[in-house]
Formats: structure tokens, sequence, C-alpha cells
């Protein structure tokens, strides 16, 4: 009796998806529980695992082909692996056989792109994947030594008539202008027209502010030890408070967490944040649901998670849906200023950036304290600049006086 392998059940807001990668061929042997195949969607890669041991019959779908929700893709024969012995084939008749190597959609691309051995390729991410850092460290590594300087030429004898003179470029007669076309994913697809659909339908406008750093990195120098004793390894960053504090200031302005409906405003009575995490594939944004009923620590362990799901591409539908507010913070790569753009269909997303040491002005002296710039993108549709600044001096001053996050003051 022979086992359908069908795609999983998509969710409304995921119309279909694509094969990106069979991890096992046609005859091979599986074990329960074990991957063998990756589907692409709009939001993240779904992996679809054997049900059952036994050896894959048939492949019903190739790479590259868009399937629907619950599409049969392939057919398995349920049963354990017996060892044949095999008389050995002649060199004659040997046949070279395709190692199925684990890799992302971005290396795969380089990899097909110029021809290399992904066998070759040693991969650093889990179970030995090969990410695109790894193809090009590995390219990086087969470049040929540039060659040596030809020997110098005598100098021609003059002749009776000129003689045409080769062009050549500043970068050499043997340079090449190398360029490479490589389709989209369709991750990335989606989140660039997300993200151009919402610079042209929303009212973006965006308001900074700085907030001085100092008392919550002192707070944070003192216990962060202890902190992480209590909390089974848990480390106390600066998401948990930033969180901590947009919730409060959600609170106190609800239409910075509301949205958006066609003529109607949808006030939320809940505060989900989601929060920005840069992949290979490209920007996701899992949400912390019910963030308002976070302690700190629950808030630091839940981002930890997230972001090695988001890693290893184990995100769910559910965990990257909804959300009424983001937060991103682009200072881990050192961004010291920007413009965040909306997350639709929620109308305002707060920007975090990098801590740099800077004159200010404390108490009419001229001090050098650790500062961070933060933007505020608003929709100005639902909006108004006196809300949005409100919003942003409250995150602030929750920031500079951390207590009262805890004192809800």
């Amino acid at each position: 009796m022979k086992i359908e392998i069908k795609a999983p059940a998509f969710p409304e807001s995921v119309a279909d998806g694509e094969v990106s990668l069979w991890h096992k061929q046609e005859g091979d042997f599986v074990q329960r529980d074990e991957l063998l195949v990756e589907i692409e969607t709009d939001k993240v890669v779904m992996e679809v695992v054997a049900p059952e041991a036994g050896r894959l019959d048939r492949i019903l779908v190739d790479v590259g082909n868009t399937i629907e929700s619950e599409a049969l893709l392939a057919e398995l024969t349920p049963g354990e692996a017996t060892e044949t012995v095999e008389a050995s084939p002649t060199p004659a008749t040997v046949e070279k056989t395709e190692v199925v190597v684990p890799m992302g959609p971005a290396a795969r691309q380089l990899v097909e792109e110029y021809g290399l051995d992904a066998s070759a390729i040693k991969g650093t991410g889990k179970d030995g994947r090969i990410n695109k850092e790894d193809v090009l460290a590995h390219m990086a590594d087969q470049a040929p030594a540039p060659a040596p300087a030809p020997a110098p030429q005598p100098a021609p004898q003059p002749a009776a008539t000129a003689a045409p003179v080769a062009s050549t470029s500043l970068h050499g007669p043997t340079s090449e202008r190398i360029e490479r076309r490589v389709p989209m994913t369709r991750m990335r697809a989606r989140i660039a027209e997300r993200l151009l659909s919402a610079t042209q339908q929303t009212a973006m406008l965006t308001t900074f502010n700085e907030v001085d750093m100092a008392p919550l990195m002192r707070l944070r120098s003192q216990y962060k030890d202890q902190f992480e004793k209590t909390h089974n390894g848990t480390r106390l960053g600066f998401m948990g408070f930033f969180v901590r504090a947009c919730c409060e200031a959600l609170k106190r302005f609800p239409e910075v967490n509301a949205s958006i409906d066609g003529n109607d405003v949808v006030y939320h009575g809940y505060q989900d944040i989601g929060v920005a995490v840069s992949t290979e594939e490209g920007l996701v944004v899992p949400v912390l649901r019910d963030a308002d009923f976070m302690s700190i620590a629950d808030v630091e362990a839940a981002i930890r998670d997230l972001g090695l799901k988001a890693r290893d591409k184990k995100l769910t539908i559910d965990e990257m849906t909804g959300g009424t507010f983001t937060v991103s913070n682009g200072g881990v790569f050192g961004s010291l200023l920007s413009t965040p753009i909306l997350n639709p269909p929620q109308t305002a997303i707060l920007g975090m950036h990098t801590i740099k040491d800077r004159p200010v002005a404390v108490d009419g002296e001229v001090v050098i304290r650790p500062m961070m710039y933060l933007a505020l993108s608003y929709d100005h549709r639902l909006i108004d600049g006196k809300t949005a600044v409100q919003f942003l001096v409250t995150v602030k001053e929750l920031i500079e006086d951390p207590s009262r996050i805890l004192l809800q003051l």
C-alpha cells in the first residue's frame, strides 16, 4: 500500500508555494520524520517530512513547480530498507550518482550560476547546510593566483608606416565586466511587493528623537549575570525593555496600535509586537503575542527562540502573521539613523539604532553620554504628528528611567 506525500495546508494568506529543493530522490529509503522536500512560500519555507519509514517510489512535482495547498507531491511505499549484496559493477558500467547537498535558495543559485561542485563546499549551517556565505568563501578560496607579469619585450624598431594601436582599458586587456541575472525568490519578491505597497498606499512620515542609554546600560551591567542565572540562561538585552516600553506607550496612545481597514479604523485591545529579524532569504517579522502580559525575561527568551527559528527557517505562518506594532533594531548592524518602512496593515513602526558616545548638555554642562537615535514611522492618515511625537517621547522617558516601566508610571 502506497502512502501519498502531500504539501501542508496553506493558510488563507498564502495562495500557493514553490518546490525549492528535494532532499531525496526516487528509490531512496527514508526514515520516519526525515526531511523530504522544502516548499517556499511568500512568507516562510515549509518542510515536508516522511510520515513513515519506507522507499520514495515516485516524485510527482519537480523543483521550481508551483503547487497549491495539500497538493500531491510524491508516493512512498512503507517498509524498512533491506540490505542486498550485488556484484560490483565493472569500471565501464559505473555511473556517477548525484549527491544531494542541503543548501539555501541563495546558495543554490550561486552554485548553479557558476557551475560549482556543491559536494566540495563546506557548509556551516545546521546539519552541514550550505548558505550563501559558504559559497562565496569557497569561490574566494578557489580563485586562481594572479598570473606572473610578462617579461619585458625589446622596443620595436620604427617602421616606415604607422601600425594601428590596440586599445586597452585601465583594468588591463584581460579584464571582464561580469554580470549575472538570477530570479528573485518568492519570499524576496513578496517582501519587495509589500515594501513598495507601503510606500505608495500610505501617507508615511517619520519623526525622530534621541534617548540617553546610560541608565539602562548601568542597570543591565549590574544585573545581567544574576538575570541570566535566574532565568535559565536568558540574557538581559535592550529589546526586552524597548518592547515593554512600547506596550506601555501603545496603551496610552491607541491610535498607534490601530490599523486601517477600508474606511474603518480597527482599534486593537491587545499588543502583538512584531520584531524584525534579518535572515539569509530576507527580512521576516515574527510576532510576540500578547506582549503586554510578558515580563522582560519572557520577551528576551521569546525573541531568542524566534531568532533561532528564523535562522533555521522553522518559523510557521502563525508566528509571522498579525501584529499591531513593529520594532526594528538596525543598530545591531551599525545603523546610526534610518526611516523604517511600515509593515501594513500596521500604522506605525519603531526603529532603534546603534549606541554612540556623543556630547550632550545635562544641567547646563556638556557631558559625554551613550546616545541612541529613535525613529517612529507612522501613517499620517490615522496618526497625527502630535500623537506620534508624544508616543516617541513616552518611549524615551521610559527607557531613560527603566523603573517607570516596572511601576507603569
